[in-house]
């Protein structure tokens, strides 16, 4: 079945430059092109549509605006803005209403595979009352503004450490944790690090946007506690899951960009976990009492209530936001790495691997499974069974 994508923008001459770009997608997509806000939100009253790209500037009903309407309307469409006006403020007004921000001119291949993805990530979940759910969840609207700031400064064309570290001295909570992080057996760094800058020197740009938005993330869902669930436990596991995905990417000598998207994949794997907490906390009770009460998994009890699991909840809410297609592998498929279509070391892998490790070392681990605690078929098909020892002597090593 085709999507259905809806271009919005005032200018007709931009419209006609989308339609010309986008004509091989024709075979692929169904796409209107409108000249404004109400003519696209008539267009979704009376037909389904799967996602919306707005201009932001437009007379009358800006993008944002647009895309407030149809967050509270149609919750299920995934939502774009694609815009020149990229300042800052701009940028913060759209945190809300917007699954992404896509600067102009944007290229046709970039467009593409964003809608894609973010269209393909729905399909992960087989109930579309479950889309519909966590579209809406207001706990978790966007990308925190700290991590947008990062990735800003990130681009510019001389980024600075020391911009970076006053960015997120800003926040002193958020400063506390990352200097805890430095200091920790994390890193390994022999000495104590107390200034901010140092602290984004021995991190790197990467880990620390990385750490910055599990922080934040952490701190936004970290609201609701249910009998059966401990956040501090939890918090310690998906601590010890990236650093050990982290320690196996550097063990198979993967290149640095496997190497960061294995930390985030660790840290974030059971982020669908948290947002399933604070979103419907009666709901997750019972998926808790089931896990606890039969011989089944977590993701299998979550599968009863949901029809999904944490895995698949926390991808598709990654995918929305933008981040990048490894580490959201790597968050789907933790449970069942072959589902993927991966064929060598991927942040997939050493999520799986290292999440596997820690359910050996801790019977008391939330995600419990039976053993193995491995897909031992999978890693043998790609001639890493015999990787599996070396990758417990680091986590033993870890600990």
């Amino acid at each position: 079945m085709k999507r259905r994508i809806v271009f919005v923008d005032d200018e007709p001459f931009v419209l006609e430059a989308h339609k010309r770009m986008l004509r091989p997608m024709r075979h692929e997509w169904e796409m209107e092109f409108v000249t404004s806000g109400t003519e696209a939100l008539a267009r979704l009253e009376h037909t389904g549509v799967d996602v919306v790209v707005s201009d932001v500037r437009m007379p009358g009903m800006d993008g944002v605006e647009l895309l407030n309407a149809i967050k509270d309307r149609h919750p299920h469409t995934v939502r774009f803005l694609l815009s020149g006006q990229a300042d800052r403020e701009t940028l913060m007004k759209a945190i809300g209403p917007s699954h992404q921000y896509l600067a102009k001119p944007c290229d046709t291949e970039v467009l593409k595979a964003s809608i894609d993805r973010a269209c393909a990530l729905g399909d992960l979940l087989q109930d579309d009352s479950i889309k519909r759910l966590v579209s809406q969840i207001d706990s978790m609207p966007s990308l925190p503004s700290l991590y947008l700031e990062l990735e800003e400064e990130l681009g510019a064309p001389e980024s600075s450490i020391e911009r970076a570290a006053a960015i997120v001295a800003k926040d002193i909570g958020m400063t506390a944790k990352i200097l805890k992080i430095v200091n920790s057996a994390f890193l390994g760094i022999p000495r104590t690090v107390s200034d901010p800058a140092q602290a984004v020197m021995f991190l790197g740009f990467q880990t620390l946007k990385t750490l910055v938005l599990t922080f934040a993330v952490f701190q936004q869902l970290s609201q609701k506690t249910l009998p059966g669930f401990d956040v501090e436990r939890f918090w310690q596991h998906s601590l010890a899951t990236g650093e050990q995905a982290r320690k196996i990417a550097i063990a198979e000598q993967a290149a640095p960009s496997v190497v960061e998207a294995s930390l985030a994949g660790g840290l974030l794997h059971d982020v669908g976990m948290l947002l399933l907490v604070n979103s419907f906390p009666d709901r997750y009770q019972e998926a808790l009492t089931i896990f606890s009460t039969r011989q089944c998994s977590l993701p299998e009890a979550e599968t009863h209530i949901f029809k999904a699991t944490h895995a698949e909840i926390g991808a598709y809410l990654l995918g929305l936001w933008g981040i990048p297609t490894s580490v959201i592998e790597a968050v789907a498929f933790h449970h069942r790495p072959s589902a993927s279509l991966a064929q060598v070391l991927t942040p997939l892998i050493s999520v799986h691997a290292a999440n596997g490790l820690l359910a050996e070392q801790d019977p008391r681990n939330l995600e419990r499974e039976p053993p193995p605690f491995f897909d031992l078929n999978y890693l043998a098909e790609l001639n890493f069974t015999n990787r599996i020892p070396v990758w417990r002597e680091l986590s033993l090593v870890s600990n």
